[in-house]
């Protein structure tokens, strides 16, 4: 049965490949290139093995690939191996070739009786693959999968992708973890999933806990924005201040431009929070756009420290450090505006 094409996540086609349970046609398309060529790595890894890909792997690239060699290829039955894998990659430039301009419209005849024993993938970077013949197919006769990789955001989008792959690994990661994570690495995901697969490894117990990411990672799980973040929320100036002395003494890891990013977009949250109409978890996480019933109460509990001028006046503060750390109106250090904007905020 094929998937759903509104269900399709990097998730389920990444468990369900290593699974071996194949689709005819798979279409990867999109803004995010790790998750198109980690597939196309992944199909090709678990459908041959090493030995088998010097009969049964055909490599074709949009700039040079013509489609009825392509199509011929997929027509072509396996030797000595279950599978025949053809991968066309960079196809958006297929169209781009003189003469070439509707050549993607050339799969949806194959797309209507594809050869059980050929998988092809097709990687379409950039956008969605312009061809409806083709895709109508698809859809039509279920011979395969439309997959959109999306480019993933900063803030919500990201903290859920690493939950996600960290479930899909068989651990847990708590909140903490998860924001140390989203603020060292960021939307390199690439890296990310690389030291979420490391760390799977290293756990004893299936969690994924700040103390092991500080171990292993070196994210310093007490110097952090997220520490940053709880210090400011709490009125902590001692903490705070320590924190911003930290990130001073480490520049590299630290830089100013992420903790004023980072706490614009939690105090933006929590002045949401202030002027919400439903104040219950369950309407705080949905005007503020979270899954997390910690992350709301977290919002809740700063609106009951900071009054709605306060939050107002910060989110001015935080505007105003922004400006000024980009050189405009002031040349101060980035530390110093830093311990500026920290000051204030307390003093909201």
């Amino acid at each position: 049965m094929a998937v759903k094409r509104d269900t399709v996540t990097f998730t389920s086609l990444n468990k369900e490949i290593k699974s071996g349970s194949f689709k005819n046609i798979y279409v990867l398309q999109g803004e995010e290139p790790y998750f198109i060529d980690r597939l196309q790595e992944l199909i090709i890894e678990t459908a041959l093995t090493e030995d088998q890909r010097d009969f049964n792997l055909s490599l074709y690239y949009g700039n040079t690939a013509n489609v009825r060699e392509v199509i011929s290829a997929c027509q072509q039955y396996p030797a000595f191996s279950q599978y025949k894998v053809v991968v066309v990659r960079e196809a958006q430039l297929i169209s781009k070739q003189p003469g070439h301009k509707n050549d993607l419209d050339l799969f949806a005849s194959y797309a209507e009786k594809p050869l059980p024993s050929t998988i092809l993938v097709i990687c379409h970077k950039g956008d969605a693959l312009k061809s409806k013949s083709f895709t109508d197919a698809l859809k039509a006769t279920k011979s395969g999968v439309v997959f959109t990789s999306k480019k993933v955001r900063e803030g919500r989008d990201l903290e859920t992708m690493i939950v996600s792959y960290a479930t899909s690994l068989g651990c847990n990661i708590d909140s903490k973890a998860t924001s140390m994570l989203a603020d060292h690495i960021g939307t390199d995901i690439s890296r990310l999933f690389s030291e979420l697969d490391k760390l799977a490894m290293l756990t004893d117990d299936n969690n994924i806990s700040p103390l092991l990411i500080e171990q292993n990672i070196g994210i310093s799980k007490d110097y952090n924005n997220f520490e940053l973040e709880e210090a400011l929320a709490r009125r902590d100036a001692a903490k705070a201040f320590r924190i911003v002395d930290y990130f001073e003494r480490n520049p590299k890891n630290n830089p100013s431009v992420v903790s004023i990013a980072m706490l614009f977009s939690f105090f933006s949250n929590a002045l949401l929070t202030a002027t919400a109409s439903d104040k219950s978890l369950e309407g705080i996480m949905d005007v503020v756009g979270t899954r997390s019933q910690w992350r709301a109460r977290k919002f809740l509990d700063t609106t009951r420290v900071y009054s709605t001028r306060s939050l107002v006046n910060i989110i001015g503060y935080l505007r105003e450090c922004d400006t000024r750390s980009k050189g405009i109106g002031s040349r101060q250090d980035q530390y110093a505006l830093l311990k500026d904007l920290v000051y204030k905020i307390l003093h909201a």
